[in-house]
């Protein structure tokens, strides 16, 4: 729900929504509470503008003009709205109205974001009572609306808090266990321990483990003083994460060995890497779907097509693979750097082409992906920092029998207005999806790309 309650007397409050907010969630109307809120016609008139079409935008604008001639139900909405629903607070649209003298030479331009802040601002003036408060997902305009001196809040319905956004890079426990211990996980027959040898409470299926030996033993400890481990719920015990390869592909650190693990996991239906750029997370989704490619009718490789300016790729010129192409190349750098693992004409190499010759391997924009059932398929989205929870959800949802899904993403790099790293889909899946047996998600720490790519990223 979004913050921001009735007040300390019990007096609903108001929120004046923006555009994007409806655009975002089509269902943002019913998440105030009881709270009241109030539409500026020039909101209508924007969702107008996007409600052609197949994108998500169009799926949002609809989707909200829909609900609000539900709740209006060829009723006015007159000076005080119309209740959304039981339990929930009263909608209005409100004509636009202008700016007072005072803020007519500060806000010039006639363009809808100044129409929509000058509502909210004569909401307000004409509300003097009630706590009154525009509601945007556009940083540029609460900026003008604080310069304004107007209450602004981002909708906050599906953002991560701070403190549970890093707990999704610390998810790998670090910890030192009794020689005994580590001896049993990993020389032992099972190579696993019961649970209870590292920690007191259940931990959640799919929980991620970095072991060391006591210090007194680590010199005894051959091949490293590290473990990486994995509790798996299955078999109720804590197991050795092994080091692993995959076409080729061999992990270069330890969270590398726990994603290729994850992604070599016929269990594991569903799989979110993160990390920064270099760090490996398309390139291993992508070696690991090779390894498996028999155990799949097709492997389908994607992205979000984002461009510059929100353009429409019409805009760019050549047919459907020549707009494609800018966007697909990382996916076809990576595949190259797999095929380079071998000699030219060898059977690994040839197995690629024959491949992409019988559409076995297919690189495809994400958006041709909408209304298709995805059976048996090996599915990855990469840059999916750019996708809204509803989009990650629509993507899922695809998802048939004998499906695997990998979602790739640097959360900190969004080409997206709208999404920052609280309430991308890329976030909100690895919230939402946490604890489930069919989940794991792998903070990627290390650049592997190369050591200026590294030098880079962590000075630059």
């Amino acid at each position: 729900m979004q913050k921001g309650k009735t007040n300390n007397m019990g007096k609903p409050k108001i929120f004046v929504l923006d555009t994007n907010v409806i655009l975002h969630d089509h269902k943002a109307i019913r998440k105030f509470q009881d709270n009241d809120l109030v539409i500026p016609v020039a909101v209508i008139e924007e969702a107008d503008k996007f409600k052609k079409g197949n994108d998500t935008l169009a799926f949002h604008a609809r989707g909200f003009m829909r609900d609000l001639d539900r709740i209006s139900a060829g009723r006015s909405f007159g000076k005080y709205g119309i209740q959304i629903d039981k339990g929930l607070g009263r909608i209005r649209v409100e004509p636009n109205h202008p700016f007072t003298a005072e803020f007519a030479d500060l806000f010039k331009d006639d363009i809808q974001d100044h129409r929509i802040l000058s509502t909210a601002m004569w909401v307000r003036d004409s509300n003097p009572d009630t706590f009154v408060a525009l509601v945007t997902k556009d940083v540029n305009l609460r900026l003008k609306a604080k310069a304004a001196g107007m209450a602004v809040q981002d909708y906050l319905t599906d953002k991560l808090e701070d403190d549970k956004l890093e707990d999704k890079q610390k998810e790998v426990l670090s910890t030192e266990l009794p020689a005994d211990v580590m001896q049993a996980l990993c020389y032992g027959p099972e190579t696993s321990v019961p649970w209870r040898a590292v920690q007191d409470k259940k931990p959640e299926p799919n929980r991620l483990y970095k072991f060391s030996w006591p210090q007194k033993a680590a010199g005894l400890a051959a091949g490293g003083d590290v473990a990486c481990a994995r509790y798996d719920a299955e078999r109720d015990a804590v197991v050795l994460v092994k080091s692993r390869e995959a076409f080729g592909i061999r992990p270069r650190n330890d969270e590398q060995k726990m994603a290729l693990d994850a992604l070599l996991n016929p269990k594991t239906e569903l799989v979110a890497l993160t990390g920064g750029a270099g760090t490996g997370k398309t390139l291993l989704a992508l070696a690991a779907a090779l390894a498996q490619e028999r155990d799949y009718e097709q492997i389908i490789l994607s992205r979000p097509t984002v461009v510059l300016g929100n353009q429409d790729i019409g805009f760019l010129p050549g047919d459907q693979k020549s707009k494609m192409g800018p966007f697909l190349q990382p996916l076809m750098d990576n595949l190259n750097v797999i095929k380079e693992q071998f000699r030219p004409g060898s059977r690994e190499a040839q197995r690629i082409d024959n491949m992409l010759t019988m559409e076995k391997l297919v690189i495809e924009p994400l958006a041709y992906i909408r209304g298709r059932s995805l059976g048996k398929c090996f599915f990855i989205v990469d840059e999916a920092q750019n996708l809204t929870p509803h989009e990650i959800k629509t993507i899922i949802t695809r998802a048939g029998e004998g499906t695997k899904m990998v979602f790739t993403g640097d959360i900190f790099q969004i080409d997206q207005p709208y999404l920052d790293q609280w309430s991308n889909g890329l976030s909100h899946l690895s919230d939402k999806l946490s604890g489930q047996k069919l989940f794991q998600h792998v903070f990627l720490r290390k650049g592997e790309r190369s050591a200026l790519a590294a030098l880079a990223a962590r000075l630059l």
